[in-house]
């Protein structure tokens, strides 16, 4: 009923601000509209199409840069809620829907990241008649949205949802596969592949460059949000950076048994590159804050801190922590690109790649944070579904 609720209170715009806004077009008022009318499925279909993570955009999109705090309502009053109707309907849908393997009469495609990206074009792929093997390194697909994102904030059973919908489909999974050092690039050209696309995401931590990084007591918290419960943080925790993932480093540790986790960081709260509702959040979980300061050498008790504020700047300081968590940014790893040739990457190891996903190498496609630097989840599927096209595109153009 409260949901009802909420759609009703949307005006139906005909030019609608909350879709201009989605960088994935969502269709809003139509939706609400559906919504309104009990047509779910038919909602859960458009949503669907237009966004297979449809149900994972729900939760992890910044609303209030997009659909929320574009809404015309919100002006004077308190915004629609859309994304709340979305995760229902789009949730609903995967769970009553149950898709046809239709046949695979087209040519063979490698997925290598079964992050936001590569599940997107697996899917748009596969239900165009290609065969699809999607190549993981880890033991579950899902990428940034399985071993990225928190429990509490995004639950993995939807990213199973979506993983069961990929197998009703016929696409293949290979987890725990490291492509690059084994199976190459080369091989799986040698082996029909028509096609290959790269996923990778961005996984290997960016550095401070300080003293004591290399100490027991220092994690990245790209690292630490994989597999949280292995580690042992103490009773202190500072965390380094003001991003979402340090904001959901912090929450975690604070979840997992941390009596005072704070956030170091060398701005104010308005440079932060985190939003509004992570950091309001983490406040809501007693996440500490410490501004203006930067670090400049971690030890066995605490980190060593400049003071950047006005009045006293310059002047050194000790945090006293029993664990350092570095959130400040991560780089793609080079397992591809360092065993094949012909692939490039700019200086900050991200492929290169056109705005369709085209590499330097006819034939792999890329897109998602490995080629644009870590970017939101509903960025990373509106740019796969260029690429798919461009991708069956080209595969067409290798068969005339």
């Amino acid at each position: 009923m409260f949901l009802l609720d909420e759609a009703n209170k949307c005006f139906l715009c005909k030019n609608s601000k909350c879709k201009a806004n989605c960088p994935i077009s969502t269709p809003i008022p139509e939706i609400i509209a559906l919504y309104k009318d009990g047509k779910l499925k038919e909602a859960g279909e458009i949503l669907f199409n237009n966004n297979p993570l449809s149900v994972v955009c729900s939760i992890v999109c910044p609303h209030e840069n997009q659909c929320a705090g574009n809404c015309i309502r919100g002006i004077k009053q308190e915004p629609v809620k859309f994304y709340e109707i979305e995760k229902e309907v789009s949730e609903a849908y995967l769970d009553s829907i149950k898709f046809e393997n239709l046949p695979k009469n087209k040519d063979r495609i490698a997925i290598i990241g079964g992050g936001p990206a590569g599940i997107t074009i697996a899917f748009l792929l596969a239900k165009r008649g290609f065969k699809i093997t999607i190549f993981d390194s880890n033991e579950k697909i899902g990428g940034v949205l399985r071993y990225g994102i928190p429990e509490y904030r995004l639950p993995k059973y939807l990213i199973d949802k979506l993983e069961d919908k990929l197998i009703e489909l016929g696409v293949m999974i290979r987890p725990n596969t490291l492509i690059g050092p084994v199976v190459s690039i080369d091989r799986l050209f040698e082996e029909g592949y028509k096609s290959i696309f790269i996923g990778t995401g961005v996984w290997n931590p960016k550095t401070l460059n300080i003293k004591g990084e290399t100490l027991g007591n220092v994690h990245f918290a790209i690292d630490y949000l994989k597999s949280p419960g292995v580690y042992r943080l103490g009773k202190r925790v500072a965390v380094i950076g003001a991003g979402n993932v340090a904001m959901d480093a912090a929450r975690t540790a604070k979840r997992n048994g941390c009596e005072e986790v704070t956030i170091i960081y060398r701005g104010d709260f308005e440079k932060m590159s985190a939003t509004n509702k992570e950091i309001e959040e983490a406040r809501e979980d007693g996440i500490k804050f410490k501004l203006f300061r930067s670090p400049i050498e971690i030890i066995e008790n605490g980190v060593k801190l400049i003071n950047k504020e006005e009045q006293s700047e310059g002047v050194e300081e000790f945090f006293e922590c029993d664990s350092t968590i570095v959130a400040i940014s991560q780089t793609p790893k080079t397992n591809i690109v360092s065993n094949t040739t012909k692939l490039e990457t700019n200086n900050s190891g991200l492929i290169i790649a056109d705005e369709r996903g085209n590499t330097t190498r006819a034939g792999v496609f890329s897109s998602g944070d490995v080629v644009t630097g870590a970017k939101t989840v509903v960025e990373a599927v509106a740019y796969a579904k260029i690429v798919a096209d461009a991708m069956e595109e080209y595969c067409e153009s290798q068969n005339s």
